[in-house]
């Protein structure tokens, strides 16, 4: 077609709006409306139209979000209104301290109205827009200049490269947040080790060093979001309160976090805290605040700045989930597979709420990776309910008599050998069952709730038992006497007739729960149904090797060699023999017919339900056919989500994975006649 042709820029500026409106309701909504594919064959379409017409392409066509050379250097831009820091505060009586000085400041006695906003943990961006079209990007800076970084702006997809609706300032300057969500965090760090490529510490650090890449090309390949929290500069009229204003830059198209509030008083603000505090972890993103402003913009202009900082807001700042201290040793444990797990001894710190004097390490490969010695400042991290962790080392203290670490030649527990077998970052005591900590680990998870759920055998009794001598090996449980343990100390009579009660129940289990109880290498619940489903019986699944073993669905060769293995193993075949020879039994494996609605679907259960516990929901669902698994992956069909769901529902969204809720799962159950209607 002639580019004359008016067919040809009515075309081009439909498919512009329908991709606009499709990027919107994706990035901004959370809500698309066509598949990936259809908006794919739209944006191939307007490629090819503007590659024919070169004419009609404009700055804001979705086309040219990525574009130009790598630059050399970043201008530097002075902000029309300088970008002010937050004080903050870190407790309640600080809080309700800047509430009162607000109210003597405006004379008044009432209440003040408080728009509560998330304090998300990123990088703060200027964003400039004339005429509604998106024309310059800079960072803070030092609050009064920051660096020009249009380009890169310009990829984050969730920015609009043109304003929606109408109504806005001919110049309007949008101040929000940059940041990565821990989904996108997690998928980008695992890439980069699988290439060796860098890897960041946490989601700011990420989010800081990917909008400062000279080249945007890099900027578009990560998963950056941007979140409105205000307005800069502004040529004409806008709404009388934040929270008016930031549902205003809804109307216009840009993200406002779904957690603002407007609260009435210090009350209502602290509560609001204290709930963003508890669902924290659960956040698709890093917060470390709240950050409460005055709402009315009036009331604002009255009370004014100070120096770097506005007297109308504050950041009430989240325990901190980041803090430094000294690594005073580092001891090695023995897990229940005879993985050798160094531990990190701290000077105590008070970190995420909690006072941390320990830390995991891993395995010596990220002893390695992180350059650490004995002695050094060490930078500690705890997010959430997460296991504290050694962020990084700060070299630059590290003390004149700091001193390597080693891996032990010898198991701490038993002292028998310490093997790392090339290729594995764990090393692993030979010891097997002879070593006590490999004991005592696999007492634990034999009795578990979900192995063979034995009541009232816990970490205590279990030290008891192994330090009497009343246990050498699983199979010695079935044959402890009530006397014997009624002598053991704080354990009564009746709590000892309790206890071979609850083992004596233990008998009659089932053959996937006795295959989890086992303790096999790598062999989860998952795993165990697996191997049980397949197989029907333990006979078979003792006779196979590892070929045959990798035929069950999802057990790969590494699984297959451990399972091979351990049955291989003698004295484990002597130990299943004891444990049947004491009774222990289950139903015969109902085998799967096949062509079930969820006929070899993996599915993952996540969150809270209320009308099932998840174990009974997985057990219903593997009766349809599914594989019920633990972790998201990309083979994942179906994510059931409860309340409380958290990175693993956030991972699903990411990968675009079908999700159900609880009413949904009992729907498609009832349907299926295995709940009642």
């Amino acid at each position: 077609m002639p580019v004359d042709d008016p067919t040809v820029g009515a075309e081009v500026s439909e498919l512009r709006e329908l991709l606009a409106q499709h990027n919107h309701r994706y990035y901004v909504l959370d809500d698309p409306s066509v598949p990936d594919a259809e908006y794919d064959r739209l944006m191939r379409r307007l490629r090819a139209l503007e590659e024919a017409h070169p004419a009609l392409v404009t700055p804001d066509s979705p086309t040219q979000r990525v574009g130009g050379a790598a630059l050399d250097v970043f201008n530097s831009v002075r902000h029309e209104l300088p970008m002010l820091s937050l004080d903050n505060v870190f407790s309640e009586e600080e809080f309700r301290g800047f509430d009162r000085r607000v109210r003597e400041r405006l004379g008044e006695g009432a209440e003040v109205q408080y728009c509560c906003e998330p304090k998300l943990d990123g990088v703060a961006l200027s964003l400039l827009y004339e005429n509604g079209l998106l024309v310059r990007g800079a960072t803070r800076g030092d609050g009064a200049s920051g660096e020009d970084i249009t380009a890169n702006a310009r990829t984050i997809p969730n920015i609009p490269l043109r304003l929606r609706g109408e109504g806005w300032p001919q110049r309007l300057e949008v101040r929000g947040e940059v940041y990565m969500p821990r989904a996108g965090f997690e998928a980008f760090n695992s890439r980069a080790l699988e290439t060796d490529g860098k890897t960041f510490v946490n989601p700011r650090n990420a989010a800081a060093g990917s909008l400062r890449q000279l080249d945007p090309r890099i900027t578009a390949q990560r998963p950056l979001e941007f979140c409105a929290y205000g307005v800069g500069i502004a040529s004409g009229e806008l709404p009388a309160r934040q929270s008016l204003l930031l549902a205003q830059l809804r109307e216009w198209g840009l993200r406002c976090s779904p957690e603002i509030r407007v609260a009435q008083g210090v009350a209502e603000c602290l509560s609001y805290y204290e709930d963003l505090l508890e669902r924290r972890a659960s956040l698709p993103h890093d917060i470390d605040g709240i950050v409460f402003k005055v709402d009315s913009i009036a009331l604002q202009e009255r009370l004014g700045f100070v120096a770097r900082a506005p007297r109308w807001a504050v950041a009430h700042k989240f325990p901190a989930e980041e803090e430094m201290t000294r690594l005073e040793d580092v001891e090695f444990q023995v897990g229940r597979t005879g993985a050798i797990t160094p531990v990190a001894r701290l000077a105590p710190v008070f970190v995420g709420g909690v006072t941390v004097s320990n830390a995991t390490l891993h395995n010596m490969d990220e002893i390695e990776r992180l350059g650490l010695m004995r002695g050094d400042t060490v930078i500690v991290r705890r997010a959430g309910d997460v296991i504290p962790q050694v962020a990084r080392v700060v070299p630059e203290r590290r003390p004149p008599d700091a001193s390597p670490i080693l891996l032990p030649q010898l198991c701490p527990a038993c002292g028998s050998p310490v093997e790392r077998v090339p290729g594995e970052a764990v090393a692993r005591c030979t010891g097997n069952l002879l070593c006590p900590a490999q004991l005592r680990e696999a007492l634990l998870h034999f009795a578990a709730r979900r192995a063979m759920d034995i009541d009232g055998l816990g970490e205590k009794v279990i030290d008891q038992l192994l330090a009497a001598g009343l246990v050498r090996d699983v199979s010695d449980l079935y044959h402890l006497e009530p006397g014997a343990l009624a002598a053991l100390e704080r354990m009564g009579r009746k709590s000892a007739e309790n206890l071979v009660l609850a083992i004596a129940r233990s008998r009659e289990s089932t053959l996937e729960k006795f295959l989890f109880a086992l303790g096999m290498r790598e062999v989860g619940e998952a795993t165990a149904r697996a191997l049980a489903r397949h197989f029907g019986a333990l006979e078979p699944l003792l006779e196979a090797d590892a070929i045959r073993l990798q035929q069950v669905p999802d057990v790969g060769p590494i699984v297959a060699g451990h399972v091979a293995s351990f049955f291989a193993d003698q004295r484990n075949r002597a130990l299943v023999a004891r444990l049947l020879e004491a009774g222990i039994h289950w139903p015969a494996v109902e085998m799967p017919a096949g062509g079930g609605p969820l006929d070899g679907a993996s599915v993952v259960l996540t969150g809270s339900l209320e009308s099932m516990t998840r174990e009974a929901a997985g057990e219903l669902l593997t009766r349809l056919g599914a594989r019920v698994s633990g972790s998201v992956s990309a083979k994942t069909r179906l994510v059931v989500a409860g309340p409380g769901a958290g990175s693993k529902l956030a991972k699903a969204e990411s990968l675009g994975i079908e999700v159900w809720d609880e009413e949904r799962l009992l729907g498609f159950l009832r349907e299926h006649g295995l709940v009642e209607v």
